[in-house]
């Protein structure tokens, strides 16, 4: 039997009373729940083999799979814009993705995902460097 996805148990417990019951207001009414913030996951790959058009093909090709993670709301993936140089611009990176995700824990939940974990497997061998920045909107 496959491992029980933490959002599905946690769903579940919390359905069923097994988190220790409903949260209730005085007046018997369910409580709001809390507010959680839109969380903007941004990745910068370095290549190994930055001359490697197929090299940066296969990886983009990778993160496209990153589509199929359904916590994933939204995913952009990208390559230094031609803009202006500038002291405050970093275009040395070669690949670069955005994606939105409705909270943190569901940014936790795509870190050890299936399609995250077989990314990885697949394409890590493909970039010397990767740097990521984890924003909580406001």
């Amino acid at each position: 039997m496959p491992p029980l996805d933490r959002r599905v148990f946690l769903s579940a417990a919390l359905t069923t009373g097994a988190a220790g019951g409903s949260a209730q207001t005085a007046s018997g009414q369910p409580a709001p729940k809390e507010a959680t913030h839109p969380v903007i996951h941004h990745a910068l790959f370095w290549l190994k083999n930055p001359d490697s058009q197929e090299d940066r093909d296969r990886l983009i090709a990778g993160v496209q799979t990153l589509k199929g993670v359904e916590v994933v709301r939204q995913l952009y993936v990208g390559t230094p814009a031609s803009t202006e140089k500038r002291d405050v611009v970093d275009n040395s990176y070669h690949v670069s993705e955005v994606m939105i995700f409705d909270s943190v824990e569901d940014q936790a939940a795509y870190q050890v995902h299936p399609i995250h974990q077989k990314f990885v497997k697949d394409c890590g061998h493909l970039w010397a460097r990767v740097v990521v920045y984890d924003s909580a909107t406001l």
